[in-house]
């Protein structure tokens, strides 16, 4: 299984960025997605998730803002990140588990998959 993250960069607060995560070795209906991400210093925190492709999650923080979406044909989870400030920095990582239960979706160490990390830096 492998998971590669990818689309991170500099933008300025208030742009749009969309990150995709593409996966192979990985499908079926019982896999849930999400994306993590890591400030500097900080602990890697939850970003939004996908529960068995259905239903999605999204930290409070980014509510309104970031929309998690897959596309199954693609094998690959999105995160559209709009109105992004510089609060929103951050190496950000998509995540995969099988059989995951819904309260665990935020639950970074739920997760069996990882990919390597995208950085997002948002400049004021």
């Amino acid at each position: 299984v492998q998971l590669q993250a990818f689309g991170g960069g500099l933008v300025q607060a208030g742009d749009s960025l969309r990150l995709s995560c593409a996966a192979s070795g990985l499908t079926g209906r019982y896999v849930s997605w999400a994306w993590f991400r890591q400030a500097l210093g900080k602990e890697r925190d939850f970003v939004a998730g996908i529960h068995r492709g259905v239903r999605t999650y999204y930290a409070d923080s980014v509510k309104g803002r970031f929309t998690i979406s897959r596309d199954n044909a693609a094998n690959t989870v999105y995160l559209q990140m709009s109105s992004l400030n510089t609060e929103d920095t951050a190496v950000y990582y998509c995540a995969a588990a099988i059989g995951l239960i819904t309260s665990s979706v935020t639950n970074r160490g739920q997760y069996d998959y990882w990919g390597q990390g995208t950085l997002v830096t948002v400049s004021s």
